[in-house]
């Protein structure tokens, strides 16, 4: 530890004693299981000078958030943090209440009344919209709903995309509409073979009769997000040809300079000149059963179709330079392409809780440097965010961390200011008893680790990572009666 950072907790030590007559923990309740509630939970707890008992909430059975329902079921590798997340629920100073929904089986009020401190680390569950004519039309969805339900979301499990299409539109070119293309590529064979993909979805996967799938990116492939890892699996898809067109990697001089400061832009640049030289120069092979086209400068201007979706209305761009920023101005030109089914994948939004203030025009709970604020700015004592509900849907799993540690350290630093909860009200039972008298049935980490280990254990049968549970009633149906 720092010595500064150690004699900020001298000092927070010194203030808690003088202002705690009870001789117990700090108790925080932190609502969100997902990366930035586990950051949280490990900032509070690896602090030396303080005792902090941490309860984390989630309203599924399961936690790891976007860990476990986000990330594309094909990159194992990434869901591997999951096991740092253990070593920190498992810790004797951290329980896990699993089930339980904020809002609904547990209010505002109930947490303020347990609780010295609430950590909203809840993320960004719903997505942004298009905003243009025919977006409600059947067959219109967002990406947000299609990878929660190859994930195995409970919510989802009986989402029914249209894969009877031959033609998907994916808006966007960030890396989840790059996972969802390469779902939407890969063989059902080789989803199961690889991944925790949901049973359903490959049932579904393996009958699709989809062949050629749209990205669309309303600038050019100099401005693209997704990173150069993900672009490169689009390169290797053993059943889907990638088509890009030679004449989008002729960029202009402000694209061009851009990629000097840009270490990922210039290396997507690089692996895709190298992939269209390398397939100019090899002899024609086969085709392969589906095709991936890249597709830069348009923007949907409209779903066409009566009932349902069955094209997609593009006006190309072009790129104006705006003070080193490009931005993409519509031409006018316009092109219909037929699609029977269109995600969008334009960015994930908040939503808001009951009782905590929530910014509608971000989609975040307004902060101050993770201190929870009012809607006209004034700090309220004993309340805090992490993640993206804090900063709004940027980064990686690990961003979250150096985020959550900011926000921690501030409830750290605020701990003589906090209103402390008083007598049987701060006993770690009371809010055991508490749901117990409302009937909600919560899970405990150890509940989980039993589903966990049956999860895996199937898995193992079939050759996978794992074999999701994906129903919650059949979840609960696995785990011990609480007492």
């Amino acid at each position: 530890m720092s010595e500064s950072n150690s004699q900020i907790n001298s000092q927070i030590n010194s203030q808690i004693n003088s202002q705690l007559t009870l001789n117990r923990a700090l108790r925080v309740a932190v609502i969100g299981a997902g990366p930035s509630g586990f950051y949280a939970a490990e900032a509070l707890i690896k602090q030396e000078d303080m005792d902090v008992s941490v309860d984390i909430f989630d309203r599924l059975p399961a936690p790891y958030g976007l860990v476990r329902y986000g990330v594309a079921p094909d990159h194992q590798k990434i869901k591997s943090v999951t096991r740092m997340f253990d070593r920190t629920i498992s810790h004797e100073r951290v329980r896990y209440f699993g089930n339980v929904e904020f809002g609904k089986d547990l209010s505002h009020a109930d947490m303020r009344k347990h609780y010295d401190a609430v950590v909203y680390t809840v993320g960004a569950s719903s997505d942004r919209s298009l905003n243009i004519a025919g977006e409600d039309l059947a067959g219109s969805i967002s990406a947000t709903e299609f990878v929660a339900w190859y994930n195995g979301h409970p919510d989802y499990k009986d989402f029914v995309p249209n894969l009877d299409a031959e033609s998907v539109v994916v808006v966007g070119m960030g890396n989840v509409a790059v996972d969802v293309c390469r779902i939407l590529a890969k063989t059902a064979d080789e989803l199961q073979a690889e991944s925790d993909i949901a049973d359903h979805a490959i049932e579904a996967l393996r009958a699709s009769n989809v062949k050629d799938i749209y990205m669309l990116g309303r600038r050019g492939p100099a401005q693209a997000k997704f990173t150069t890892k993900e672009l490169r699996e689009l390169t290797e898809l053993s059943n889907a040809d990638l088509i890009i067109d030679p004449a989008d990697l002729e960029l202009d001089a402000v694209s061009e300079a851009s990629l000097e400061n840009d270490n990922n832009s210039k290396n997507n640049i690089k692996v895709m000149r190298q992939f269209l030289e390398e397939a100019a120069t090899a002899e024609s092979p086969e085709p392969k059963p589906r095709r991936l086209h890249l597709k830069f400068l348009v923007s949907p201007k409209e779903l066409l179709g009566d009932a349902e979706v069955n094209a997609v209305r593009l006006e190309k761009n072009r790129l104006e330079d705006d003070n080193g920023y490009l931005n993409a101005v519509g031409t006018g030109e316009m092109q219909d392409i037929a699609a029977a089914m269109v995600m969008r994948s334009v960015g994930y939004r908040g939503v808001p809780l009951a009782d905590v203030p929530f910014n509608e025009r971000r989609g975040t709970i307004p902060n101050v440097e993770g201190r929870v604020t009012d809607t006209e700015g004034n700090v309220i004592t004993g309340e805090y965010t992490a993640g993206w509900i804090k900063r709004g849907p940027s980064g990686v799993i690990g961003t979250n961390k150096a985020d959550a540690i900011e926000s921690m350290q501030k409830l750290l630093e605020d701990v003589a200011s906090l209103t402390l909860v008083e007598n049987a009200d701060a006993d770690p039972s009371s809010v055991e008893k508490l749901l117990a008298s409302k009937g909600i049935r919560y899970v405990r980490f150890d509940d989980w680790k039993h589903i966990d280990a049956l999860e895996l254990k199937a898995g193992e049968e079939q050759g996978r990572p794992r074999v999701k549970f994906v129903s919650v009633e059949e979840m609960l149906e696995l785990c011990e009666p609480v007492t």
